[in-house]
């Protein structure tokens, strides 16, 4: 998960809230600030029984709306074939 926007209080809270509510574990994560623009990056993992990625991509949404960010949800499936090709 990707996170990005102009920086501002309560942007980890939000996210990390977000997903705890949605059962989603928060394996390691990556921060900084680039001038006035917060990034982050979060290595998460979830039962994919219980939520989907589509799901958190959609939950993801209200809190990209709420908070002025831009959030992308991708699968790890996806850099795995990437650094293979």
């Amino acid at each position: 998960m990707t996170v990005t926007g102009l920086d501002h209080t309560g942007i980890i809270a939000a996210v990390a809230n977000s997903l705890a509510a949605s059962d989603v574990n928060i394996l390691n994560v990556s921060q900084t600030l680039m001038d006035e623009y917060f990034t982050m990056i979060m290595h998460v993992s979830f039962d994919e029984s219980k939520i989907g990625i589509e799901d958190i991509q959609t939950r993801m949404k209200h809190i990209e709306a709420e908070q002025g960010l831009d959030i992308r949800v991708q699968s790890a499936a996806v850099f795995d074939v990437m650094h293979r090709l």
